[in-house]
């Protein structure tokens, strides 16, 4: 069966999303936390700047700017330092189960601050995922990993505020177009990191430069562009379902790259985390059907 270029571009996606795991265990070797984060996204951002022209990437609106701030700083900027900190500790499989709850803090921020309902089904999700997390963070018996693995969380947790801040600017701009502008806000905002990246060009072993522009070439560029190609010819549920796929990649690409093998307990977790996200997005997808589509105007 010939599959469409638009399942070809899912699959691009989630491998390069899950391969983002183990290469930030390679870059951090030789460019520590401030380093990779920063060179990350710069590459990523000029890599979506030399595209944005042919994508037909527009110039936001300077009344969204503070919106665009926002996004950047948590989705980009925050989420890159939380989750390159906590994976010095914890191995890449670990780190993509804990990042897949995201989903359930933006579904409490929408209550919060939204007064968007909750269902029975959305509460039961949450505290099946959020029991999860808590699984994993105890998974690896010592306090150096739960440490690291509660900073994770916290990436998780920004990850959450980045989709639900760009609520409101999706009703507005392409789903791509909010990833570029967050991408660029987030990279201004890591500039003081600038003498971390620097050391770390001159320094660091091939194999960790190589993995830095991997991960702002595919991952961070490649594949928002891919995703957002994928999810405007796909339908949300198809696109929603094959995000679950990437901590199982990510677990495979981390054993057969670096040999990581997680601790057992953090996949009972990581299992309910991913169960969790499954039971509220049954109730979330045709709510978030116009938000999730980048060719959305």
């Amino acid at each position: 069966m010939k599959l469409s270029k638009a399942v070809w571009a899912l699959v691009l996606t989630v491998v390069t999303w899950a391969s983002a795991f183990p290469a930030i265990r390679v870059g951090l070797d030789g460019y520590g936390v401030a380093g990779l984060s920063l060179s990350r996204l710069t590459v990523a951002s000029v890599a979506l700047a030399i595209a944005a022209g042919p994508l037909g990437v527009r110039r936001p609106r300077a009344r969204d700017l503070p919106m665009i701030a926002l996004c950047g700083a948590t989705g980009m900027s925050a989420y890159q330092v939380l989750l390159n900190w906590g994976e010095v500790h914890v191995p890449a499989g670990t780190a993509s189960l804990l990042i897949a709850i995201a989903p359930v803090f933006s579904v409490l921020l929408a209550a919060v601050f939204l007064g968007e309902r909750m269902t029975w089904a959305q509460i039961a999700g949450s505290a099946v995922a959020i029991s999860g997390a808590a699984v994993i963070a105890v998974a690896g018996g010592h306090a150096r990993y739960t440490t690291s693995a509660w900073v994770v969380l916290a990436a998780a947790v920004v990850q959450g505020v980045y989709h639900f801040a760009t609520k409101p600017l999706l009703a507005r701009y392409t789903g791509l177009e909010v990833a570029c502008y967050a991408m660029w806000a987030g990279t201004v905002f890591l500039l003081p990191l600038l003498p971390a990246m620097v050391h770390g060009f001159a320094t660091a072993p091939v194999a960790a430069t190589a993995s830095t522009v991997y991960l702002g070439l595919l991952p961070s560029a490649i594949g928002f562009v891919s995703w957002g190609y994928a999810v405007a010819r796909l339908s949300v549920a198809s696109s929603t379902a094959s995000l679950y796929l990437v901590p199982p990649v990510a677990l495979v690409v981390a054993f057969v790259w670096l040999g990581e093998v997680p601790p057992p307990l953090a996949l009972v977790g990581g299992a309910l985390g991913i169960a969790g996200v499954m039971l509220i997005n049954r109730r979330t997808l045709g709510r978030r059907r116009e938000a999730s589509t980048p060719g959305r105007r």
